[in-house]
């Protein structure tokens, strides 16, 4: 039996959805469940570190492109000794930057620009540059995996052709791609389409009546693992906000796009799962309403905890803490003005902001601009597990959450909780006036939720401060416990058993 698990792409600042596989990947190793992770993306740069860095193990990754080599999932390891024994000639110049190496070839009027890996180690990428025009990309892990060949159209590299390698170099196979389309050209057979590429990986993998297969995100994909998965059982993981509430009504829903291909073909969904019982209940009660359907839904949590942690070290004084991608939907400017504002009444008051994403240079500006440095700090990517725990309160910006495997964290901290009253993470994680404050939010009105942020940091460092920040640690760590691992290793083990054997 194999739990086969679909998704994408992966980055370094990845979304809840991957942090999501990884956890699930900690439970199902627990469980001693044979799990592979399925990422449908072409990449540009080694995968493995990308999974690697957020808890995944190489032999559960399956990327759909290396599937038809030789190669494996393993970290990034050829050097630029060995690059340079392969040169023809010896170059002309050589100049080194930070992360990057360039040869100049002038008996041929060409240059290789080498970028090395985030530590400056290994071998990632390189360029070769004929004429001024660029020709060629080689992309390295222990070996070259593919190359990447461009012709100039319009004063424009347009890429025309992909080889994919083995070990020894020999190619395995090659794409030919004309700017919207792509054929992959193998010894035996031609595949004409990405489409039908997936729908062949999916007969590779001879899916029998003890496998399951679970798909985290179905757009573009969606299709292809439906017809392709014979006998196995199928899955779909709810990970956001299934429908639109404005564009709702009693006549007629409109789901999330992400979610509309497998809504529209649920009579060939097994089952579904939701992250906390609220999005379970609402689901359930609209297929009904709307499709006159009865779907099969579990209730297990992305995410879990391996103990609850505390420190023995008094946490620090009126201290904040977010974290999150640092991405437009978080509103983490929200939080700074918010923070900003209440500094004036509570002096010692500041915030630390974890995370990555492309508002980092919007939100360092923002930081400057409000002259709030010294007590708001961008702190960059982190495992928090251990670093929750010094601050007494966790705030977020975020107006919608499915689950919030931040939130799921905080409270396994004893931290005291702010955020806005949507759904579906955070009712689930803060109870009002217990461990925090839900606070209003107001769609299209960002004074209206800035104002909201600042009377919620209030409240929670200025009310009887002492008695109620105790008493918040006390009963998150109450609404914690059920997302203990051992707990969550159960659930599943309950899903495997009434899916596979009901």
């Amino acid at each position: 039996m194999t739990i086969y698990n679909f998704n994408l792409g992966i980055g370094w600042a990845s979304s809840g959805v991957e942090y999501a596989q990884a956890y699930r990947a900690n439970i199902f190793r627990k469980n001693k469940q044979e799990a592979k992770f399925i990422f449908t993306d072409l990449f540009h740069e080694n995968i493995q570190a990308m999974t690697q860095n957020i808890g995944f193990e190489d032999h559960e990754i399956i990327w759909l492109y290396q599937y038809y080599t030789n190669l494996k999932i393993r970290p990034s390891s050829y050097t630029v000794e060995e690059l340079e024994s392969q040169f023809s000639s010896s170059p002309s110049d050589t100049k080194r930057t930070l992360g990057m190496i360039t040869y100049t070839f002038l008996s041929v009027n060409s240059q290789m620009n080498v970028f090395l890996t985030k530590d400056g180690q290994f071998v990632s990428k390189t360029e070769t540059i004929i004429n001024g025009n660029l020709v060629k990309r080689d992309y390295y892990s222990y070996v070259k995996v593919f190359s990447e060949y461009f012709k100039p159209v319009d004063h424009q590299a347009r890429l025309f052709q992909r080889r994919f390698f083995n070990e020894d170099g020999s190619v395995a196979y090659e794409e030919l791609n004309n700017g919207k389309e792509s054929l992959y050209l193998f010894e035996d057979r031609t595949i004409y389409s990405f489409e039908a590429l997936l729908a062949d990986f999916m007969k590779q993998l001879q899916l029998t009546t003890q496998d399951l297969v679970i798909i985290d995100r179905s757009s573009t994909i969606g299709p292809e693992i439906l017809r392709g998965r014979g006998v196995a059982k199928v899955g779909v993981v709810i990970h956001a906000d299934h429908f639109s509430e404005p564009e709702t009504n009693d006549e007629r829903i409109l789901w999330n796009n992400h979610y509309e291909y497998v809504f529209k073909n649920s009579k060939h969904i097994d089952f579904f799962i939701t992250a906390t019982p609220l999005q379970k209940e609402r689901l359930a009660s609209q297929f009904k309403k709307y499709k006159n359907e009865n779907l099969k839904i579990y209730t297990i949590p992305v995410g879990s905890l391996d103990k609850l942690r505390d420190t023995r070290k008094k946490r620090k004084g009126s201290a904040l803490i977010t974290a999150s991608r640092l991405a437009t939907e978080k509103h983490i400017d929200w939080i700074i003005e918010a923070v900003v504002k209440a500094r004036l009444t509570i002096r010692d008051l500041s915030l630390d902001i974890y995370g990555e994403g492309g508002e980092y240079a919007y939100l360092s500006t923002l930081i400057n601009e409000k002259k709030a440095s010294k007590f708001i700090r961008l702190m960059g990517q982190k495992d928090l597990k251990d670093i929750y725990k010094y601050y007494p309160t966790y705030i977020s910006g975020s107006t919608s959450e499915g689950f919030g495997l931040t939130l799921m964290e905080a409270v396994g901290s004893g931290l005291g909780m702010i955020g806005f009253d949507v759904r579906y993470g955070n009712p689930t994680f803060i109870k009002e006036g217990k461990n925090g404050f839900l606070v209003p939010y107001e769609k299209n009105n960002a004074k209206a939720n800035i104002d909201h942020l600042y009377q919620g940091i209030l409240k929670t460092f200025m009310c009887k401060q002492t008695r109620d920040q105790n008493a918040f640690r006390v009963q998150s760590y109450e609404v914690a416990k059920p997302y203990l691992t051992e707990i969550i290793q159960r659930k599943w083990l309950e899903l495997e058993k009434e899916v596979l054997h009901d």
